[in-house]
């Protein structure tokens, strides 16, 4: 490489790419597969147990053995991706994973002693926007790590949202709890940071709108209506909802 060094990138959120630079590697299946788990184990495993999580369905001869290959073809792309030993298996520590960033971002969020300026940024929200690895097959150890980080996700866009709202940046804090009720229509903590940041920016009618959305949603997939602390968030819904009864009957 003429004595330069290219960073090597692994993105687990949308989906599955190992890059190095701008140039996507091709990488097998059961490769990428060894690949994610380390990284989100982000510690050095066994052998043993790597094998035995990835390859649950199969015998310990065959799941070493179908290790063993996935080693061979992460060596056959030319680059070190994985740190390995005799007994012991880790992502290579010159790889920067997307998820990482996401979720260290995401904890920095959601401590409310620490400044975050520098991550209320669009690239933040994206990540935080993107599920793990949504199109793979479905396996314990994967639907483990995939609803840890939907969750941890949730309430950092939640936590977003309000900052941008107290930043007055309302644009982007409405961006984010968008994002936030898109992921998760059903909760009502979603819409009420995206409420705030509506009625923070003077746009009641928006609020307004927001709100009802919320009843409808509840209302149609639950049979529940909005909690009282959210519906204080918006005065004008009682004379909203007696003008729109009164338009019903006149029609």
């Amino acid at each position: 490489m003429n004595g330069q060094t290219h960073l090597i990138t692994l993105r687990l959120l949308k989906g599955f790419t190992l890059a190095v630079g701008h140039t996507r590697l091709p990488v097998s299946s059961s490769t990428q597969r060894l690949l994610a788990f380390l990284a989100l184990q982000d510690v050095p495993r066994s052998r043993t147990y790597v094998a035995g999580v990835l390859w649950p369905d199969v015998t310990a001869s065959r799941a070493n053995a179908n290790l063993r290959s996935a080693l061979w073809r992460a060596t056959r792309l030319g680059h070190p991706v994985i740190d390995a030993s005799t007994r012991e298996l880790a992502l290579s520590r010159n790889i920067a994973v997307d998820l990482h960033d996401a979720v260290a971002h995401a904890h920095r969020l959601l401590d409310s002693a620490r400044p975050c300026d520098d991550i209320l940024t669009m690239q933040t929200l994206a990540n935080l926007s993107a599920d793990l690895l949504p199109e793979w097959p479905e396996n314990d150890w994967m639907l483990i790590e995939q609803e840890q980080y939907h969750q941890l996700r949730l309430y950092a866009l939640e936590a977003m949202t309000e900052r941008l709202t107290l930043a007055r940046r309302y644009g982007e804090a409405v961006a984010a709890g968008l994002a936030a009720v898109r992921t998760e229509p059903l909760r009502e903590s979603a819409h009420r940071v995206l409420v705030k940041a509506h009625l923070a920016a003077g746009n009641r009618a928006a609020a307004l709108c927001q709100y009802e959305q919320c009843r409808r949603i509840l209302r149609e997939e639950l049979g529940l209506e909005p909690s009282s602390s959210l519906g204080d968030l918006v005065p004008l819904r009682a004379e909203h909802s007696g003008r729109s009864r009164l338009q019903s009957t006149r029609t």
